[in-house]
Order: C-alpha cells, then sequence, then structure tokens
C-alpha cells in the first residue's frame, strides 16, 4: 500500500528543486521557443519611426493607478515607473505586412539591474510582488486595440480568475492578457496589406496608446460585453459573461459580421461580500 502511494505521487520538476534550477529552466524554455520561432520562419517586427502613420485606426487610455481590494497602493506607483520604462521599447513600432509583433522581443527581461521595481505579479490565482511586475497592462492595451482592428492574434494567455472587483474599468472584463517573461508572451501578425504602428505613452496617471495604420481600414471594429452576471456554484462564486466583437461597414455604417470573442467563466478571488447584489443570477 505504501508502495502504490509512493508512485502515486507526482515527480518534482525540475524547476521545483530551487531557485538555481528554477532559473536553468527558464533559460531553456527561452531556447527552445527562440528554436521553435527560427524553424517556423517568424519575421519579428524590430523597426521603430518617430513620425506617426497618418491614419488612426484605434485609441485608448487606461488608469495606471486603481485601488485594489488588498493591494499595497506602492505596487501600483511601482507599476508607474515599470510602464514608464516598457513604454518606450514599444512606442513607435512598425509591423509590416506578414511581420509579427512580440511584446517580449520588444521589451526584454523586466529586471532590476534595467531599472524595474516590485509591481503587481499575478499568477496561479494569486497576486504578489514580483520585479517588474504591472506590465500585463502595457500588453492589454496593446491587446484592446488589436481586438478593434483586422489584425491576427497569434499569441494570447487569458487571466483565469476575477482577482479583484471592477474600479474604473473601460473595457470588456477578460480582454487582457497574461505575460511572463520569457515564454508567455503576447504576439499579433500583421496579415493586412499595409504597414501598422504603435504608438504608446504616459500622460498623467494614465496609459495611453494608438493604432496607426498608413490608410484607414475599410473595416471597424466594436466590442460589446453581453450576459454580464456572477453566478454561485457551490461554495465559488463565478463571473459569467461573453464577449462579442462586432465588425462594421466604415462606408455604409452597416454591422457585417459577428463574433464570439470570449466567454468568461472566471472564480471570483476577492471577497464575494464586496459583489453587487444586483449583478447576482437571480437578483430582483
Amino acid at each position: 500500500m505504501a508502495w502504490e502511494e509512493k508512485r502515486m505521487e507526482r515527480r518534482k520538476l525540475f524547476c521545483e528543486y530551487g531557485p538555481v534550477c528554477y532559473r536553468i529552466a527558464l533559460k531553456k524554455e527561452a531556447l527552445r521557443r527562440r528554436w521553435r520561432d527560427t524553424r517556423a520562419h517568424t519575421h519579428f517586427a524590430l523597426e521603430t519611426s518617430a513620425e506617426s502613420l497618418p491614419a488612426v485606426v484605434k485609441g485608448h487610455r487606461s488608469p495606471m493607478l486603481r485601488r485594489l481590494h488588498g493591494v499595497d497602493l506602492s505596487l501600483q506607483e511601482n507599476k508607474r515607473s515599470n510602464m514608464a520604462l516598457a513604454a518606450p521599447c514599444v512606442d513607435g513600432i512598425l509591423v509590416a505586412p506578414g511581420e509579427t509583433f512580440s511584446f517580449w522581443r520588444l521589451v526584454g527581461p523586466p529586471t532590476a539591474g534595467r531599472g524595474y521595481r516590485e509591481g503587481l505579479t499575478i499568477g496561479a490565482g494569486r497576486f504578489y510582488a514580483g520585479v517588474g511586475g504591472g506590465l500585463c497592462q502595457l500588453a492589454n492595451l496593446i491587446h484592446y486595440l488589436v481586438l478593434n482592428s483586422p489584425l491576427t492574434v497569434s499569441e494570447l494567455h487569458h487571466h483565469s480568475d476575477a482577482l479583484f472587483p471592477d474600479e474604473r474599468r473601460r473595457t470588456p472584463f477578460g480582454t487582457g492578457t497574461s505575460i511572463f517573461y520569457p515564454h508567455v508572451d503576447y504576439r499579433f501578425r500583421n496579415d493586412t496589406g499595409q504597414t501598422v504602428q504603435l504608438r504608446v505613452w504616459l500622460e498623467g496617471d494614465d496609459l495611453c496608446g494608438e493604432l496607426r495604420a498608413e490608410r484607414p481600414f475599410p473595416r471597424r471594429y466594436r466590442l460589446r460585453e453581453e450576459g454580464h452576471r456572477y453566478v454561485r456554484e457551490g461554495a465559488d462564486w463565478f463571473r459569467v459573461s461573453q464577449v462579442y466583437r462586432e465588425t462594421v461597414d466604415r462606408a455604409t455604417g452597416e454591422t457585417v459580421g459577428r463574433e464570439l470573442v470570449l466567454d468568461n467563466h472566471s472564480r471570483v478571488m476577492y471577497d464575494p461580500a464586496l459583489i453587487p447584489e444586483e449583478e447576482k443570477e437571480g437578483a430582483e
């Protein structure tokens, strides 16, 4: 019996044997990813321009400082510092037809040696302080701009849980992305017939961004979150909704397409007492 129980135990991964093994495992994954990219002949966008392309496809801004339940505000302040380092690495990048944008190829390792501070980091359904924390907001902004365009998302990692209540949210829930250097990346590919450009900058306490192009695309896009509610399943609460992307013909204003881009079913990880009563399923 003891032999069977031992046999059923999960073998420890190499990365779990200590910090040195963890760093070796990360390096190995980075090399494997580079090798896969080389074999796939992926062409990454590297050229930047200080001059903006003429047509604005989509613009957006999001607050960098948000009051999050149970989170030290100093981590939010450090996030702003981290964003000030990372944003210039992306600002002005030109993505030509056939090229792929890679967040980490441009930003690079967010280490203390490069000036990054401890910010809010999310992983394994929890949050903690980590060097370079908070950069997912920059990736979220870029993803939101891309969703409002005909560009092709080629790598995306959704946050699986609802870690905080809404506070000054300006985009549909769940449309963000997780990133973790070097192997959890955010990427999109330009399958259109013209070059596009990202402009990102900090303005006061806001992170601002624009997706630009050489000329307007014939169609525009809008995101709609529908069916938003909180559902109790056993002892847990889940945030449920569907996010649709509608395609609109720019010349006629008619909706010519509608697709489901996200079906949210996210476990609520914060105090359920913070859920608005009117948003619970079955509420009057």
